[in-house]
């Protein structure tokens, strides 16, 4: 679905943003691409999109490079979900979403209000204007924009940006959702709950360069200590105990009346970026 080989952009002398990039996503895979402020991402996705020209390298959406796509046929075969809603602020949600249809054949078109319906937007606020939404609201109508047209490649820029944990949930099982209708998904974020939750494989992006490519799960196993945290009670009192994962083929060594629980000391993927890159993600 998509390839990158070798990609690279520069804002002029002495501002290269990107590095040499080398990765593919599959069709129907959900990818992650991760990194701080200033890494690179939103050159990239811009590139991909086709906002952004001048790169250096190859890069294909479709099995064309995007050098040489129409630009319109390409256009509707993309869904984009910004990282700042871009919608029209004395429109309201049903007559942005019905000027954004506009640019796609009928037969493409999701049902507006069906769409918003499954986004939980509030009915009493279909035809009020976006000025009058809060943040959650505009980014359930920036949601529906990106999916209206049916795209078979979907790219999301922080996508559960200022929603509350509900509507994370409910953002994360709609994406699900897209990628079992086959679409493909190439997400960008700063939130790695969303990341290691939803993702197939995630690359992590500093400072122009990719630093890690891999599942979460793989990540996570790769640099691990093996060591297992035990909470239990002992003559009364709770205790807890570090061991590594090699002594549990052996059974508990130490003394307990009750197990209470029992976790993997495996680190997180903002523990993982960390390493990779010595920085944080925010």
């Amino acid at each position: 679905m998509i390839s990158v080989k070798d990609l690279t952009y520069s804002y002029g002398k002495d501002k290269q943003a990107l590095h040499g990039l080398n990765f593919t996503v599959e069709d129907g895979e959900i990818f992650g691409f991760l990194g701080p402020n200033g890494s690179g991402k939103s050159t990239t996705q811009k590139i991909l999109t086709g906002i952004l020209k001048g790169h250096g390298g190859v890069v294909s959406l479709f099995g064309k490079d995007i050098r040489h796509s129409d630009s319109q046929e390409l256009c509707r075969k993309i869904g984009v979900l910004f990282e700042f809603p871009y919608l029209y602020a004395n429109l309201s949600a049903l007559d942005n979403l019905h000027y954004f249809s506009s640019f796609y054949p009928k037969e493409q078109l999701r049902d507006a209000e069906e769409l918003l319906d499954k986004l939980e937007f509030k009915r009493d606020f279909l035809k009020k204007p976006v000025s009058s939404y809060s943040k959650g609201m505009r980014q359930r109508v920036s949601m529906a924009r990106a999916l209206i047209s049916n795209p078979r490649l979907l790219f999301l820029d922080e996508p559960t940006s200022g929603l509350d944990p509900a509507g994370a949930v409910l953002f994360r099982r709609i994406i699900e959702e897209e990628r079992q209708k086959g679409t493909t998904v190439f997400l960008t974020t700063h939130n790695m709950l969303d990341a290691d939750l939803l993702c197939d494989r995630v690359a992590f992006l500093s400072d122009g360069k990719i630093a890690a490519l891999d599942t979460p799960g793989n990540l996570k196993e790769q640099n691990s200590g093996h060591s297992i945290r035990i909470a239990c009670l002992c003559q009364g009192r709770r205790e807890e105990r570090t061991i590594e994962a090699e002594e549990l083929k052996n059974g508990i060594s130490f003394a307990y009346d009750e197990v209470i629980s029992i976790h993997s000391q495996e680190p997180t993927l903002e523990d993982i970026f960390i390493r990779y890159t010595g920085r944080r993600l925010s």
